[in-house]
């Protein structure tokens, strides 16, 4: 009988893990894995650049709250996902990317894709980085990688295995013997902590809870909607937790919403669920998260406790537990929930107030769209339980405007890399999780650009993701940048006059829409949601318009 190859192993291993999707190209060097998955009939859905396979694995662990596999061959396939290890690090994504490399027997022998230290580049950008240098190693370091990257607070690993030791054969371990893969997710903390923070919840009069990433990365989603029920506590999100907050009546949208509440009407009382300062908070600026406030941050990565602001109590640990715990304690300690309302109205009217604010500023000017108009027209066409992705910078920060009021499964954007041409890979890793689930990606001209390839995958995948290109002919958000510092007769390279990107779309093999009237735009939307095809929906939108979240990061305010 003919030992399994290393190939073999890594794919019993994944399977094991609950891993039924991979992502990415194939190559020699990593082609055992392919033959066994084969075997195995484990799909792997290939892309036409290993960025976007980096970026689907990584949309593919978002919506599945799971891990996340990216296939790369050695050399440039390695080097080209790195950007999307570096994003998946930054926004905590548990992503394992199998990276195949030259064989050892041709070490430093400047053989093809090879000399390399692909380990000492990825170390910086993963969790955990290593090199499995005999075929035998690969059950028990995979394991340990997959692991690591479950293990709050999650992130991607690198598993780097030469061409050599993936094709090499050896005995594999009875299935019963087989490395352990699954991570749990700790303890919930102390008790005292508990108590603490319902008794900090008990003399609060305007307490919020902030939602961030590890709230359905934990799969808490449910325990935090019990657990505003309870207490009638207003529940926000930053992007990447909105999902945990729609639909439920105690949802208000996101953090941005609580910019402009006048004093006495602020937030006393402030409880961040795997919600990190930063970006999202306004840093330790006060404008979001009142510096008269008493905060209390539940993240398993203690370093995030109090970075930019203090905080009352903070818990190192993960959110599932933690709410599973309040919630139980909660309920045998209380016999009723504490009567928010005059709250919960305050709230709602501010942010009434917001939206109306912002549609006041919607003047046209020529004859194109407005993108503050579009993305209204998005949000109000979104079905119930549809993954919303956003990418392009003008894109992301308007439809931030409208999109709490979808709803959304998940609302997956921009993180804290900041890298553009995301949406495409996301998106399509996204579907891939959740085949019968509307996949919808908003994106802008520019970053559409980085992988209009990918349309010819989800076309060859069966992939209906429908992609919305917000199309003002240029790098909007820079160019508005250096209209504000330099003036208008200093815009240099940020135009993007020339193409039409549902055409290439339709080339490709997906549905291509044209919409140069807001009045096209909902129709378009409803029959390529209905008909479940990779579509292009480009839609010409002004490229004048700032958005209110824009003028913040320029320095301004909002409005």
């Amino acid at each position: 009988m003919t030992e399994p190859t290393g190939g073999a192993a890594v794919v019993r291993i994944l399977q094991d893990a609950g891993v039924d999707v991979m992502f990415g190209i194939n190559g020699a060097h990593i082609d055992s894995v392919y033959q066994a998955a084969l075997d195995a009939r484990l799909s792997i859905v290939d892309t036409r650049h290993e960025m976007n396979a980096g970026h689907a694995a990584e949309g593919y662990a978002r919506v599945r709250n799971a891990l996340g596999v990216a296939l790369l061959t050695a050399g440039g396939g390695f080097t080209n996902a790195v950007t999307s290890m570096a994003n998946a690090h930054r926004d905590r994504t548990p992503v394992l990317y199998l990276a195949a490399s030259g064989p050892l027997a041709e070490d430093e022998t400047n053989t093809l894709q090879a000399g390399l230290d692909q380990v000492a580049i990825a170390t910086p950008v993963t969790k955990w980085a290593h090199r499995v240098t005999r075929t035998e190693l690969i059950p028990r370091i995979l394991a340990k990688a997959i692991r690591t990257a479950l293990a709050p607070p999650r992130g991607p690993v690198l598993v780097d295995i030469p061409w050599d030791v993936l094709a090499g054969r050896f005995v594999l371990p009875d299935p019963a013997a087989t490395p352990a893969v699954r991570a749990d997710h700790g303890p919930a903390g102390p008790r005292a902590a508990i108590d603490q923070i319902l008794d900090l919840l008990d003399r609060a009069e305007r307490p919020v809870v902030l939602a961030g990433s590890e709230v359905p990365r934990s799969g808490a989603d449910d325990q935090l909607r019990e657990f505003a029920e309870r207490t009638g506590v207003p529940l926000l999100a930053d992007f990447e937790g909105l999902g945990a907050v729609s639909g439920s009546r105690m949802g208000f949208g996101l953090v941005q919403s609580l910019y402009g509440l006048p004093d006495g009407e602020r937030p006393d009382l402030v409880i961040m669920l795997g919600l990190r300062f930063g970006l999202t908070t306004a840093h330790g600026s006060g404008t979001l998260i009142p510096h008269g406030a008493q905060v209390v941050q539940v993240d398993a990565d203690a370093g995030e406790h109090g970075l930019l602001q203090d905080v009352e109590l903070s818990i190192a640990a993960d959110p599932l537990p933690v709410l599973q715990e309040l919630n139980r304690v909660h309920a045998a300690r209380r016999s009723g929930t504490q009567d928010r309302s005059d709250w919960q109205r305050t709230l709602r009217a501010h942010i009434g107030r917001r939206a109306a604010a912002v549609a006041d500023q919607v003047v046209v000017r020529d004859d194109r769209i407005h993108p503050f108009d579009a993305v209204r027209t998005i949000a109000e066409q979104v079905p119930p339980g549809t993954v919303v992705v956003a990418d392009g910078a003008l894109t992301y920060l308007w439809l931030s405007e409208t999109i709490p009021a979808a709803p959304l499964s998940a609302f997956l954007c921009h993180g804290y890399l900041g890298s553009m041409g995301v949406g495409m890979g996301v998106a399509l890793g996204a579907q891939a999780a959740q085949r019968d689930t509307p996949v919808l990606l908003v994106t802008g001209d520019g970053s559409v650009g980085y992988s209009l390839g990918e349309f010819d995958s989800m076309v060859r995948a069966g992939l209906p993701v429908v992609v919305v290109v917000l199309n003002n002919r240029a790098w909007g958000a820079t160019l508005h940048a250096q209209e504000l510092t330099h003036g208008k007769d200093r815009i240099v390279n940020n135009r993007l006059d020339n193409g039409s990107y549902a055409a290439v779309a339709a080339a490709l093999g997906a549905d291509g829409y044209q919409v140069t009237h807001i009045d096209e735009l909902g129709p378009a939307l409803a029959k390529a949601l209905t008909v479940r095809r990779p579509a292009c929906i480009e839609v010409h939108v002004s490229l004048d318009p700032i958005p209110p979240e824009e003028r913040v990061i320029m320095g301004g305010r909002p409005f």
